[in-house]
């Protein structure tokens, strides 16, 4: 496998190889800032005792899934020492040697733990200036050998977000008019897949042609992501590219994804979203994503479905072939969500 961390390091590289060269639709307009604020849900309110207090956050919630797909958690509990430390671990990986890492190299998208470069360099027809590791920590927890300490620091890191992530599903569900625990009971949530990914973006001599990862939405549920401090994600909101990045420090970025689509039977919609890359510093991202159980059988809630008012948009499908079909292809956009809309 050539990573792109090794192409990016060798010397006198000035042009980017022809396969990594990316073209975006020319009408496109640049991405912006955000122009309306980003919505930011109080993780300690959502989970209140308080009535009131989690009623109005889960109102906030319920906006933050329609409108946005996208929104910041702050004071989630997890603390800002493993936050950093998840961070410094993430980018001791991707310094191993080539050979060190290349025991993880991937073989199918299911491995516990698998290394790889681009989304699919088995099938993309562009190559992606990223490389990448996606462990599945969850319903069984894995973790490379190296670097030291990694285990300790992502095993409590997984549970920490775990936590975090049971919390935005009970309120997602309330926010559905179901249920505090309708989604977890339906899904399976309590053996749901948990994989945590660590996207390395290198510098790129030609930022301007290269790209991150394209535009595309996440497979799960929701996913939380932090990063390194620079910034590279961009979302599509209401037809356009908006540049997001934490506004509060500890917080988390969450984006839904096609999972939360499918069962909410298109009243939330999975944002789509791309990563941008620069020519000055590495950017790291690290990310978690959050789905059903594998053999979760994923079809719209049926109190959300009205044969005549609101009928069914989506085939049911299990978890493990949904995932399978969009990870084993070329990642374009909601393509494969669009494979089972009725």
């Amino acid at each position: 496998m050539n990573s792109v961390k090794a192409l990016a390091e060798s010397p006198d590289l000035n042009f980017i190889p022809s396969k990594y060269a990316y073209s975006t639709n020319s009408t496109e307009l640049p991405a912006s800032d955000p122009q309306d604020l980003i919505p930011t849900i109080d993780f300690s309110l959502l989970t209140s005792n308080d009535p009131d207090l989690r009623s109005q956050m889960i109102q906030e919630l319920d906006y933050a899934c329609k409108d946005w797909g996208f929104f910041q958690v702050i004071n989630h509990g997890v603390p800002e020492t493993l936050m950093n430390t998840i961070i410094e671990k993430s980018k001791d990986f991707f310094s191993l040697t080539d050979e060190e890492k290349k025991d993880y190299e991937e073989k199918d998208v299911l491995d516990p733990i698998r290394y790889g470069t681009s989304f699919n360099s088995k099938k993309d027809k562009v190559f992606y200036w990223r490389d990448f590791l996606k462990v599945i920590v969850h319903p069984e927890f894995n973790c490379p050998d190296k670097p030291e300490g990694f285990r300790e620091v992502l095993l409590e890191y997984s549970k920490r977000t775990r936590e975090v992530a049971k919390g935005l599903v009970n309120g997602i569900s309330s926010s559905l008019g179901l249920d505090q625990s309708y989604v977890q009971k339906a899904l399976k949530f309590e053996s749901g897949l948990q994989i945590f990914v660590i996207n390395f973006y290198p510098p790129c001599p030609q930022p301007n042609l290269a790209m991150g990862l394209p535009p595309h939405s996440d497979h799960g549920l929701f996913t939380l992501l932090i990063n390194n401090g620079v910034d590279g994600l961009q979302i599509k909101h209401k037809g356009k590219w908006v540049n997001v990045n934490n506004t509060y420090p500890n917080s988390f970025l969450v984006n839904t994804g096609d999972q939360l689509e499918i069962f909410s039977n298109g009243k939330y919609k999975s944002v789509e979203h791309r990563a941008v890359v620069n020519d000055l510093v590495p950017r790291i991202s690290v990310v978690v994503v959050n789905g059903p159980s594998l053999e979760a059988v994923v079809s719209p809630a049926s109190a959300l479905v009205d044969d005549e008012k609101c009928p069914g948009a989506f085939v049911l499908m299990k978890y493990k072939e949904y995932l399978e079909m969009q990870q084993g292809n070329q990642i374009v956009g909601k393509t494969a969500l669009d494979r089972i809309r009725v």
